[in-house]
């Protein structure tokens, strides 16, 4: 059974986009997954975005995807929403993995803006509605321009939220007026995408966040959101201040990687990347050392 959900937090409130674990010689890591996301959950998330950008999505099989899906929720679906990433730049692919994501259990779809075709608004809202249209899960839309080459209008945006199943967006535009219209105009239950800019999309209107500092740093991410939520910003703003070199530092290079350096220091499960993304160097983990201690995570 999914957790409760609201209107307001169909998704819950802090959501990490998760790493998918490999093994040593790169198969995937089933169990490392499952232990993964039980430490995700115990340490603040009350969800988990799989297949996403972040969980090497892009070199993942899709039956590795559906077996990821599949033991998450066997291993924390009873208290964390566990969200699918079926995005592709291929309508009627993406409505497979929306199926097959259905079947494994999720709870929920994140569907990415097609990326690299580059298609007009109306290929954007036709793509969107068509997933939404083939299951009955609750979808959140993924606008994230720097990725896709093409954002979502604020137009686009209130279209879709008419759908039922549309219920959410993740933003990653960077554009706090554009996020400000579209959360006033669409109904969308708007999610930050961007660490970096979590409490400033919280001041317009965002009712969570999906991060990837939340892979070390998801106790201090909740405090955040209800410092905020309870009216104390000044407290919210400490925190967010505290966490910058963390919003920084876990992005100095692509963030999966340096996400699986931080796992891997903590000694949790992560494992090696697929190519063409590579392991940090020494260097940079040894810049990361430093960057997770100025933010308060200890190794």
């Amino acid at each position: 059974m999914a957790p409760t959900s609201t209107s307001q937090t169909p998704f819950g409130r802090v959501l990490t986009a998760m790493v998918t674990p490999f093994t040593a010689d790169g198969g995937l890591d089933l169990d490392g997954a499952q232990r993964l996301a039980a430490h995700l959950v115990d340490s603040g998330n009350d969800g988990l975005v799989l297949n996403g950008t972040t969980g090497e999505s892009p070199t993942t099989t899709d039956a590795e995807k559906a077996q990821l899906v599949r033991a998450v929720v066997e291993a924390v679906g009873d208290r964390a929403h566990v969200v699918a990433g079926v995005g592709t730049n291929d309508t009627h692919h993406s409505v497979e993995l929306a199926r097959q994501a259905e079947a494994a259990g999720a709870h929920g779809l994140l569907v990415v803006t097609p990326y690299y075709s580059k298609p007009p608004q109306e290929g954007l809202y036709q793509h969107n509605v068509t997933i939404a249209d083939a299951t009955e899960l609750p979808v959140m839309l993924y606008d994230i321009p720097g990725r896709s080459g093409v954002a979502l209008s604020h137009e686009t945006l209130v279209r879709l939220g008419e759908h039922p199943r549309i219920v959410a967006n993740k933003d990653a535009k960077g554009d706090l007026g554009a996020a400000s219209w579209a959360i006033a105009r669409s109904g969308l239950a708007w999610y930050s995408g961007d660490d970096i800019l979590n409490l400033p999309l919280l001041s317009v209107g965002a009712v969570g966040i999906v991060s990837v500092v939340g892979h070390v740093a998801a106790t201090e991410l909740r405090a955040l959101i209800e410092a905020y939520l309870a009216g104390d910003v000044a407290k919210a703003t400490a925190i967010h201040q505290n966490l910058l070199p963390l919003f920084t530092g876990m992005f100095r290079t692509q963030g999966v990687i340096l996400s699986k350096a931080a796992l891997n220091l903590q000694g949790h499960p992560a494992g090696p990347l697929r190519l063409p993304l590579v392991s940090a160097t020494p260097e940079e983990i040894d810049r990361l050392r430093k960057d997770l201690a100025a933010g308060g995570v200890h190794l």
